[in-house]
């Protein structure tokens, strides 16, 4: 009976992997140096360790479904620009996988983590090892000169610490993507994730734990902290991921904040369309 067990976890890990996506990830030239490393510390060799997981994750748990992923261009720079939420960023590392999985062909897409993340031992090395860059404007200037798909979350840790009352509700966007794209010519694709939401519902918020223990948000869900390690699970909601239309705009990047903030009023309204879509689409949040 174990060894049944085994092979059923072994074929659900390595099964969903595409061939071409195993030869796309040996072939990417991300600028690595002698070693096989690029200035971020990206190895693509490290993606075979975490690829298995984060496709079953992708395929079984999750059970994700995209939308319009063609609408991503094949090659060259592009910012996609996504809500956040659900406490834990597996969002970001829905839609990376996606972008490997289920683009044709596929691409690497680089998320900007949050400035605290590095802090974390262990796990901020595996971060930049499978791509993931501390979100400064000089990082992602750097990656999208080099042609790069870029991840970004312009709500940062408002959007993926709100309490569940407010939930698909979108936080203010932060500015400094759009100035970006102006600055490099970078088209942007709007992309809204449903699904999430649920996957970790935070009825509180206890900042003054998050404080002292140097965290963005402590929440208080109906699971964490009551059932303990077990509680932080997130629950297997189905997601559901949309790709928007690419959009180009044009202007000065140093443009005052007025003028900047209402182009990215329209990459944010894009994305609310997108959310509005998902949650008339879905029949339920677990299926």
């Amino acid at each position: 009976m174990l060894e049944k067990i085994r092979d059923r976890v072994d074929d659900a890990l390595v099964a969903p992997v595409r061939p071409d996506v195993w030869e796309r990830i040996k072939a990417m030239d991300a600028g690595q140096n002698e070693y096989g490393f690029d200035p971020f510390g990206f190895n693509p060799e490290s993606l075979k360790y975490i690829i298995p997981l984060a496709v079953s994750l992708y395929r079984h748990y999750f059970r994700v479904e995209v939308s319009n992923i063609e609408n991503i261009p094949d090659r060259g720079r592009v910012l996609l620009v996504s809500n956040h939420t659900g406490q834990i960023p597996m969002d970001g590392m829905m839609i990376a996988t996606a972008t490997l999985v289920d683009k044709r062909p596929p691409r690497m897409a680089r998320s900007m983590m949050e400035r605290w993340v590095p802090s974390i031992p262990f796990i901020s090395t595996i971060f930049s090892r499978c791509g993931q860059v501390v979100g400064t404007r000089e990082n992602a200037r750097i990656l999208l000169k080099r042609e790069n798909c870029v991840l970004v979350f312009p709500e940062g840790v408002r959007g993926v610490n709100k309490t569940y009352d407010r939930a698909y509700e979108l936080e203010r966007f932060g500015l400094g993507f759009m100035r970006l794209a102006l600055e490099t010519e970078t088209p942007i694709v709007p992309v809204g994730v449903v699904g999430a939401e649920e996957q970790m519902p935070s009825l509180y918020n206890v900042k003054s734990l998050a404080k002292i223990f140097g965290m963005p948000a402590f929440p208080i869900t109906p699971t964490w902290p009551l059932l303990g390690p077990m509680g932080a699970l997130p629950l297997p909601v189905k997601y559901r991921i949309y790709f928007g239309e690419p959009l180009s705009f044009e202007g000065d990047s140093d443009d005052e904040d007025k003028v900047i903030g209402a182009k990215v009023e329209r990459v944010r309204q894009s994305i609310r369309e997108l959310l509005e879509r998902g949650l008339e689409e879905r029949k339920g949040v677990f299926f």
